[in-house]
């Protein structure tokens, strides 16, 4: 039976490994930390439970196809729900917004409060879906990196439409073009922040991204966003993965161009297909440091980071869903000042996340868990103990005027998550959450391939790779892997 070694216990690390197996590889999973999921972590403190990381679930087809793939039904083993409200969106004006999964009811409230004419609304959409259904098995299913993608019928198709894709325009651009009202063109602009990336700058046809939540929903899985990881982990278990916990891998062993194992900490093992999970700044950096550097992916512009901050609440809003948005009253000065300045907006935009709405168990009766989120850059050496201490004041600041009360009164239970912590924990370079970001035109075609086109047997997967960051993502990044081992 051959042997495949993955580097990494991250969500695309266990998938890779699932699949692997499914080819009937024997595989070892060898991790740092002594858990796995990477970020997609928990902890639990003072009665409160917390997804550290990753808390929006979509494209749950993803997960439950591992389990098919095993032939084990998945409802068996990983249960989730659909939720009809995508997120509550408030402005500092008293506006706000329920943004609903069903198109129609969607672009009925949107028209209503932002006095926009639906049938603008519902060509928006239309493009988004046309987009995505153009380009989906070029940019998210097949490597790019493959001469044999660029054959296919689909393929050709996308890129004879390439200029009506809006590649060619920011997707604030892109936006401004199809609405009239700011707060509208800001809520569709917030999805550059699913890649990590600026509205001003990231490419127009992440417009499509909008259109996964309509088309695919949004959904909760039951015991929060750590399930996945853990239904994942146990099916890997259940079909012969092996896992070492608290084994930091140092090398990629490499004889004549070809990976034929690695070196941990505690010993050499030898395998006939490697994978990295990890980033690959890293991957590179430190694991292969003898070997040929891509230098071009290797500098590019890494993608936002987060400052989080988990606060257990003795008090239930009403007013708050599982997903929230407070916006900033200047969106692009706050990512100016992620992107150019490497630095925090006084007036940040707020993401609350609250999974006791669905799980009353994860914090006591009565009392929420805040999940409360601001985009921030990676970390260049910034003074991080002061730009917390000035956040928290600003978040707080936002939260108290538009929600109409002193919310510090209310924190009973609190720690934080900064860019260093997030870049040591997991070792996503610079704290980055997606690897790159996609603020060019050429983004997705500089990420690192998952294979490596100098190394044979060497692959790559996760959100530092080819497709992208999030989970569907490192999901399909695992499955391209599937396709390309032998």
């Amino acid at each position: 039976m051959p042997k495949a070694i993955v580097v990494g216990a991250g969500i695309g690390g266990i998938a890779a490994a699932i699949r692997l197996r499914a080819k009937d590889y024997e595989v070892l999973v060898l991790e740092a930390n002594s858990y796995p999921g990477g970020k997609l972590h928990i902890k639990k403190i003072n009665g409160y439970r917390f997804d550290l990381g990753p808390s929006l679930f979509t494209m749950p087809h993803f997960v439950d196809e591992l389990f098919q793939l095993h032939d084990r039904n998945p409802k068996e083993h990983f249960q989730y729900t659909q939720k009809n409200t995508i997120c509550n969106y408030f402005w500092e004006d008293g506006t706000r917004f329920s943004a609903k999964s069903e198109e129609d009811e969607f672009v009925k409230d949107a028209s209503q409060v932002f006095s926009e004419p639906e049938a603008h609304i519902r060509k928006y959409i239309s493009q988004n879906q046309k987009k995505y259904d153009a380009t989906a098995s070029l940019f998210l299913e097949k490597s790019l990196h493959k001469l044999g993608t660029y054959l296919s019928k689909k393929t050709l198709a996308a890129i004879l439409q390439l200029g009506r894709l809006d590649i060619f325009k920011s997707l604030n651009v892109t936006n401004k073009k199809a609405f009239k009202s700011d707060k509208l063109i800001q809520l569709f602009n917030r999805y550059a922040t699913y890649n990590g990336s600026s509205p001003y700058q990231t490419p127009g046809i992440m417009s499509m991204i909008p259109h996964l939540e309509m088309r695919y929903g949004t959904y909760f899985p039951k015991g929060g966003m750590h399930q996945i990881t853990s239904s994942l982990f146990g099916l890997a278990k259940e079909v012969g993965v092996r896992f070492s916990f608290e084994e930091e891998v140092e090398k990629i062993l490499v004889e004549n161009g070809i990976a034929v194992g690695v070196q941990s900490k505690k010993t050499k093992y030898s395998a006939d297909v490697v994978v990295s999970n990890m980033d690959v700044y890293p991957t590179f950096t430190k694991l292969l440091l003898d070997q040929k550097q891509p230098k071009k992916v290797l500098n590019q512009e890494r993608s936002s980071s987060a400052l989080i901050f988990y606060w257990g609440i003795s008090k239930k809003f009403r007013e708050l869903d599982l997903h929230n948005i407070f916006f900033s009253e200047n969106y692009e000065k706050e990512f100016e000042h992620i992107f150019d300045e490497k630095n925090l907006y006084h007036d940040p935009t707020v993401y609350i996340n609250i999974t006791s709405k669905e799980e009353p168990n994860d914090a006591p009766e009565g009392h929420e868990n805040w999940f409360v989120m601001i985009n921030a850059p990676g970390n260049h050496s910034q003074d991080w103990e002061w730009l917390k201490k000035q956040s928290r004041t600003h978040i707080l600041n936002k939260l108290n005027k538009i929600l109409g009360v002193d919310v510090e009164q209310y924190i009973v239970s609190e720690f934080s998550l900064d860019p260093i912590e997030i870049e040591n924990n997991t070792s996503s370079y610079r704290g980055a959450l997606y690897g790159a970001a996609s603020n060019s035109r050429f983004a997705a075609f500089l990420r690192h391939p998952n294979f490596s086109p100098n190394i044979k047997n060497l692959f790559f997967c996760g959100g530092s790779v080819h497709p992208g960051g999030g989970i569907p993502l490192c999901l399909l990044s695992a499955k391209i892997i599937s396709d390309l081992v032998p």
